[in-house]
């Protein structure tokens, strides 16, 4: 699907797009991979390590909507995954926030549909379903951005699509090197913020691989959501130091005890799949869709009224000596 195809990740400095880059070097021969981040440092950095031929770095912001179309000439499909992430910074700097993730993600759409760009996925988070801080707001409107693009598209190839996951594992500003940075600097006990709290975990390489899938399987419109196992953080504190006590220290602005990817409100849109949920969309585009199929044949149910896909109630946990495997992946 994406030989001889040019590619183009935004963000693509950070994990995610750093892990998305060398797995599609390493099984597709792109004919341009663009990367597309405004920080000169970490490109350099990257420029040392991914080599290949089909290699771009534009640096760039996607508040700027011309440096944006000017990227996007001839690229077939684009991974939005720049964002403001810190829920702490997004709080205290919420203008910051709104210009990077909603107005970024405008500007994307617009790049991609001047430029009938084939296929955009844009990444998302659990804390966009019924968000209670500004970061999960701010990409609730992307996802609501990105789906509505569909049906303005008008007669451009142009189709956009979501995909909605929980923490990835050990990636930067995870909980996984937070603890290990504690106990490395002599922590005597870890802080915990609630012992009731339960997230969904997924690994970097899993996500990547869901991106990938998802380019293939969409239609247009869809949130995609992964079905991944919870954690307690009590067992993940367990795993990390199973000889340090603990202490609650209570729940931070902006957090929830449990994580929802899929909320209740929405379980006449959802639709279940063998390893994944379909979120669709809840306005009609111009032309049929059976999100009930995907585009390569697998096929899905709707939901019981009232279903919601939440951590706590998740009915896969992982257990200790599981989570102590997982949490051996530390990813840069």
């Amino acid at each position: 699907m994406f030989n001889d195809k040019s590619i183009l990740v935004t963000g693509g400095t950070g994990s995610f797009g750093k892990k998305f880059i060398k797995t599609l070097l390493a099984r597709y021969k792109p004919r341009r991979v663009i990367v597309f981040s405004r920080d000169e440092l970490k490109q350099f950095e990257m420029q040392q390590v991914y080599d290949s031929p089909a290699m771009r770095f534009f640096l760039g912001d996607v508040r700027d909507g011309q440096r944006l179309r000017q990227a996007m000439r001839g690229v077939d499909f684009v991974v939005h995954a720049a964002a403001l992430k810190q829920v702490p910074a997004a709080e205290y700097n919420p203008m910051e926030c709104i210009k990077t993730n909603i107005q970024g993600a405008e500007n994307v759409i617009n790049a991609a549909l001047e430029n009938n760009v084939e296929k955009v996925i844009a990444l998302s988070t659990d804390k966009a379903a019924n968000p209670i801080n500004l970061y999960g707001a701010t990409k609730l409107v992307s996802d609501k951005l990105f789906v509505a693009a569909n049906n303005i598209a008008g007669g451009h190839r142009t189709r956009f699509a979501v995909v909605r996951y929980g923490n990835v594992v050990g990636s930067r500003g995870s909980v996984v090197p937070f603890f290990r940075k504690l106990i490395d600097d002599g922590a005597k006990e870890l802080p915990i913020t609630d012992a009731r709290m339960t997230r969904f975990w997924i690994t970097l390489q899993d996500g990547v691989d869901f991106v990938f899938t998802n380019f293939k399987r969409m239609h247009g419109g869809e949130i995609f959501v992964p079905k991944i196992p919870s954690s307690r953080i009590t067992d993940l504190a367990a795993a990390i130091a199973p000889d340090l006590p603990t202490r609650i220290i209570g729940i931070r602005p902006g957090e929830k005890l449990h994580e929802v990817m899929c909320p209740s409100d929405s379980a006449h849109q959802t639709i279940e799949f063998a390893e994944h949920y379909v979120i669709r969309p809840a306005i009609n585009f111009a032309e049929e869709v059976d999100y009930r199929r995907s585009v390569i044949g697998e096929s899905g149910q709707q939901v019981p009224e009232g279903f919601e896909y939440n951590s706590g109630t998740n009915p896969v946990f992982l257990t200790i000596p599981q989570l102590c495997e997982l949490t051996g992946i530390v990813e840069a």
